[in-house]
């Protein structure tokens, strides 16, 4: 399954130093999932010569409107493209209010269904599936309700090992190999093992997306060992108290929650307007854990199998 993250804002707050807001495109094979979408997010879309009428579902972590300025803007050209396959959007309470008043303010009548699904729970709960993955939603610790999301491909199944496969079996019994289960013959005993005719499953990629939020170790059981985690990083350590005062995160607190939580690779984001060059953020991250790495708008990043 194609697995791959589109970096289409990374800025804080207002767009600048040629840096949009906050919005993420998640793809994995034919899903498009919109992670957040901040002003000018569909002009993004375009540039990067996605359709939007392939976007499903589309996750807001919160109403700050670096979050979510953009979305109606994108609804109201999905639906001028006549699209009618149905829309799933995910986020806090008042996002329902807020949408159906400004489509009742325009008079529009949309051309898809639009299904609307409240996040308001603590701890992490499962708010997607699909056959190969699905997506849970978990608390981050910010000013106004505000939620991080996983999106974990589902166990995958045993692979056959074609250096060892025995003339004569059969498709049904090698579906049986990859459930994971031995095969059997009519009396019950041991016909193929499951260790000797396979390889183990494919490890399950996944993806952590924690913006916005203050330093909180809380998170740390949902995201633990994920693949890449994109944690907020709008501030250098110099400015700390600022990070606490505005509920938001320094670069090394970041990278402290990344070497905590033991994930893979760090993707730092959601920079704050002061910094034009967001290299210090990074190297201030690098020296708690080295694999940080800046989220770089137009970037495309692949999780390899």
């Amino acid at each position: 399954m194609t697995f791959q993250i589109k970096i289409l804002g990374n800025n804080s707050a207002i767009p600048a130093h040629d840096r949009n807001q906050s919005a993420q495109l998640i793809q994995l094979d034919s899903q498009y999932v919109l992670i957040d979408c901040g002003e000018g997010t569909q002009i993004q879309l375009a540039r990067q010569n996605i359709k939007t009428g392939r976007i499903k579902t589309i996750l807001i972590s919160h109403l700050h409107g670096d979050h979510y300025f953009g979305l109606i803007g994108l609804i109201s050209t999905m639906h001028l493209f006549n699209r009618k396959n149905p829309l799933n959007i995910f986020g806090p309470p008042p996002l329902q209010k807020i949408l159906e008043l400004q489509l009742e303010a325009s008079e529009t009548r949309l051309s898809f269904p639009l299904h609307f699904v409240p996040l308001s729970h603590t701890g992490i709960r499962e708010i997607y599936s699909e056959d190969q993955f699905s997506i849970q939603a978990f608390p981050l610790k910010h000013g106004i309700a505000c939620y991080g999301f996983l999106v974990k491909e589902k166990p995958k199944q045993w692979r056959i090992n074609k250096d060892v496969l025995p003339e004569g079996m059969k498709i049904q019994e090698m579906l049986v190999l990859k459930n994971g289960h031995n095969v059997l013959n009519d009396q019950g005993e041991i016909k193929y093992s499951l260790q000797e005719y396979t390889l183990p499953p494919r490890p399950q990629r996944s993806y952590a997306y924690c913006s916005d939020t203050s330093y909180s170790e809380s998170i740390i059981p949902f995201i633990r060992g994920v693949d890449i985690l994109y944690h907020e990083a709008t501030f250098t350590k110099d400015m700390k108290d600022r990070a606490a005062l505005t509920h938001h995160s320094t670069a090394a607190e970041a990278a402290t929650i990344a070497k905590l939580a033991e994930v893979k690779s760090l993707l730092l984001g959601h920079y704050s307007t002061r910094y034009k060059d967001p290299i210090p953020l990074l190297e201030e991250a690098k020296t708690i854990f080295f694999e940080s790495y800046l989220s770089l708008e137009g970037e495309t990043i692949y999780l390899a199998e």
